[in-house]
């Protein structure tokens, strides 16, 4: 069962998607807000896996809501607007569909079949949206190699490039550590799938050797979890 959840300011446009959703068996609805102050508050209980999401709403529009969010969020989204010229940022923004009102049975079944298929890939949706300037940077999960703490902020390694984000390592652990992230020391997080080789040093302590040839420091406390995990039994 698919979990979803519809953010819009407009009652009749709510209750549109909504009637369309009870249509399919496999879908539930978990919840409806009129704005974003309602969304922020209801998410974290509905724990939806889909969020039909208005663009513009007052105060607060869907892009904004992303924002205050402060990471990738852990759901899918399809924004729903009137406005065809925001649907590049959309999918800047690593929207899976969008939705330009008025919308027909039609494209919204499209629509839908299209995310539920994508949905079937786990974590295919996860990534952080992290601000760049004027900008809002999209980094998946994937691309990561590594996490450095830096002071008050994460310095994430992704892709060639570092993005600076305003989260805690032991917060960011708790949230990878399900797609294949592993903590190697008390400032530094790993992607698994970089992680190239392990070598002694000389004072007989090891290294994680990235495939970007990055050498990171491994605490000793971290080696039986790291080794399970690369190669478990």
């Amino acid at each position: 069962m698919l979990r979803a959840m519809i953010i819009d300011d407009e009652p009749l446009a709510r209750s549109n998607v909504a009637l369309l959703l009870a249509r399919d068996a496999a879908i539930s609805l978990v919840g409806q807000c009129g704005s974003a102050e309602e969304a922020l508050a209801a998410l974290p209980a509905a724990r939806p896996d889909l969020v039909f999401l208005d663009v513009e709403m007052p105060e607060c529009d869907g892009f904004e809501l992303l924002e205050r969010l402060g990471t990738a969020p852990p759901f899918a989204i399809v924004f729903v607007t009137a406005h065809h010229q925001f649907a590049l940022r959309a999918f800047e923004v690593g929207a899976l569909d969008y939705l330009l009102k008025p919308f027909d049975d039609q494209r919204f079944e499209h629509v839908l079949q299209r995310v539920k298929e994508r949905l079937r890939v786990p974590g295919e949706t996860r990534r952080f949206i992290i601000r760049n300037g004027n900008a809002l940077d999209v980094v998946k999960f994937a691309d990561i190699d590594w996490i450095e703490a830096s002071d008050y902020y994460a310095t994430v390694h992704a892709a060639g490039r570092a993005h600076m984000l305003r989260r805690s390592l032991s917060e960011l652990e708790g949230e990878l550590a399900p797609y294949g992230f592993q903590r190697i020391h008390r400032s530094a997080i790993v992607n698994l799938e970089s992680v190239r080789s392990l070598e002694m040093r000389e004072d007989g302590e090891y290294e994680v050797v990235l495939a970007g040839g990055q050498h990171l420091r491994m605490s000793r406390r971290y080696r039986k979890t790291i080794v399970e995990r690369i190669a478990p039994t």
